[in-house]
C-alpha cells in the first residue's frame, strides 16, 4: 500500500484542488454576468412593450413613483424618446427608432449570453476533468479494495 501512496504527488493534488477552486470562482463570475445580461434583455423587452403601449394608449403611461405606487400620466413630447446608448450617454430618438435600437440591443445581449453560456460550459467541463483526476488520485492513494 505504501507504493500506491507514493504514486500520488501531494503537490499535484493541491494544485488540482486550487485549479478547481479557481474555475469555480470563474464559473460564478460568468453566471452573474449571464444573469445581468438576462435582466438587461428583460428590461429592454419591457421598454419596447411600454413604448408600443404608449402609442396605442394616446400617450398615456403608467409612471411608477416608488414604494409600489404609480400614477397615470400624459407625455409632453411622446415623439421623442431619450435612450441611454451606453456610458451614460443619452440620445433623443423617435419612438420607432428607439424600438429598433432596443431590439438591436436585445440581439447583442442574446449573442453575448450565448458566448457566456459556452464559456461556462467549457469551465464546467474543465472542472469535471479536474474532479475526475482528483478522484483517481485519491483512489490510487487508497490502494486496491479487498
Amino acid at each position: 500500500m505504501a507504493s500506491n501512496t507514493e504514486a500520488v504527488d501531494p503537490r499535484e493534488l493541491q494544485a488540482l484542488q486550487h485549479y478547481l477552486a479557481e474555475y469555480g470562482q470563474q464559473a460564478e463570475v460568468f453566471t452573474q454576468q449571464l444573469q445581468l445580461l438576462e435582466e438587461g434583455r428583460m428590461e429592454a423587452l419591457a421598454a419596447i412593450e411600454a413604448l408600443r403601449a404608449m402609442v396605442e394608449e394616446n400617450d398615456l403611461v403608467l409612471l411608477q413613483i416608488g414604494g409600489g405606487a404609480s400614477v397615470r400620466a400624459r407625455l409632453v413630447d411622446p415623439e421623442k424618446i431619450l435612450v441611454n446608448i451606453g456610458s451614460d450617454v443619452i440620445v433623443e430618438k423617435s419612438t420607432p427608432d428607439a424600438i429598433e435600437f432596443l431590439k438591436d440591443r436585445i440581439t447583442e445581449m442574446e449573442a453575448s449570453g450565448k458566448k457566456v453560456v459556452e464559456t461556462i460550459d467549457r469551465i464546467r467541463n474543465q472542472m469535471n476533468d479536474i474532479t475526475r483526476r482528483i478522484e483517481q488520485a485519491y483512489q490510487q492513494s487508497q490502494g486496491p479494495l479487498q
